[in-house]
């Protein structure tokens, strides 16, 4: 699969739900439906939404909506988007973050499935933004955009060339950085971090965490594995250590 350009770039984002995302988020300029479509409840939400957005709606051959979406699954429809700006590297240590701000960095995630799902779960449990590595990285693709369900639409993304920089810069601003590591002795479950703003660290797919971003990190911490698996998917992981690591300072 194609590493593709930059969100802030893409022409379209693809698939009814992205395609909702869009709308709502205000990034669509113009929204793109296949003749013939069926009229299910998902495309009715579609097409009232664009409605009252006011976004065009432009009906052609589903041929046409088929080539912009490049092979991936379109369900007849296509958004043209205006994409979200990107955080700069600078911008990490003078965001006005919220006083229990999330951030989740990604060390060398390679795959845009995994960087979209770690997406749409961060988005979902209130992170304030994802962090990415420039090279070496999944690039914010169409597939990433995709597997985000939309969220890259909502979530901030700062793509930067280098993580331990970029953590020393979050950490500037207060956070406390805890990386996701299996041969840690403390698990995610039990983890406390400091009241305030944290940032999740995870590295890339069966490498884990490169040594210098490690080094960087606050604290490390695992997922406990009971069963006969030895590992989970790193956006398994994402979805497991946010809840965990957030859910106890609720109460």
């Amino acid at each position: 699969m194609t590493r593709g350009r930059p969100v802030q770039d893409l022409p379209v984002v693809v698939g009814r739900r992205p395609a909702l995302e869009a709308v709502r988020s205000g990034a669509a300029l113009e929204l793109m439906v296949a003749t013939g479509s069926r009229r299910t409840p998902a495309l009715r939400e579609l097409l009232e939404a664009a409605r009252d957005a006011g976004v065009a709606v432009r009906w052609g051959p589903a041929a046409e909506v088929a080539a912009l979406a490049a092979g991936a699954r379109d369900q007849g429809v296509a958004a043209r988007i205006r994409g979200p700006q990107p955080l700069s590297e600078a911008d990490l240590a003078r965001r006005a973050w919220g006083p229990r701000a999330v951030v989740v960095v990604l060390d060398g995630v390679t795959d845009p499935r995994n960087l979209g799902a770690i997406a749409r779960t961060a988005e979902a449990a209130g992170a304030e933004a994802l962090v990415v590595r420039r090279r070496r990285g999944a690039a914010l693709s169409t597939a990433a955009m995709r597997a985000s369900a939309g969220a890259l639409l909502h979530l901030p993304v700062a793509e930067v060339a280098n993580v331990s920089r970029a953590l020393a810069r979050l950490k500037e601003a207060g956070f406390w950085a805890i990386g996701l590591d299996e041969s840690a002795e403390t698990s995610v479950g039990r983890a406390r971090p400091p009241a305030g703003p944290l940032a999740l660290v995870l590295g890339a797919e069966g490498e884990g965490l490169s040594r210098l971003v490690r080094e960087a990190c606050d604290e490390l911490a695992s997922i406990p594995m009971a069963g006969s698996v030895a590992s989970l998917n790193v956006a398994v992981a994402a979805g497991v250590a946010l809840y965990a690591l957030t859910s106890w300072q609720e109460h």
